[in-house]
């Protein structure tokens, strides 16, 4: 469920003093954990560090990105892929 438009969109007040420090030229890395973030117009330009459980995953936010959630741009899952034993066999075969 969204957050209510009257309450406006949530920034970790953490973020924001970081934010605040840096410059918008600096290209140094922003490590944040807090996921659930909406990327507002003053992040544009910056490089985050978005934890995903395990790593640091970083970010670029573009203008396209304001309005969404840091955490959309960090998957927290790894897709192995489909199939098993025959699929290893269908691989090793050439493609003809």
């Amino acid at each position: 469920m969204s957050r209510s438009t009257q309450k406006g969109p949530w920034v970790d007040p953490k973020l924001l003093k970081k934010i605040s420090k840096l410059t918008q030229g600096d290209r140094t890395v922003v490590k944040t954990w807090s996921r659930d973030s909406e990327i507002s117009p003053e992040m544009v330009g910056f490089v985050f560090g978005v934890h995903n459980g395990k790593d640091f995953i970083e970010t670029t936010v573009t203008e396209d990105m304001v309005g969404h959630r840091l955490g959309e741009f960090s998957p927290t899952r790894k897709f192995a892929k489909h199939g098993g034993k025959m699929q290893r066999e269908l691989e090793k075969k050439p493609a003809k």
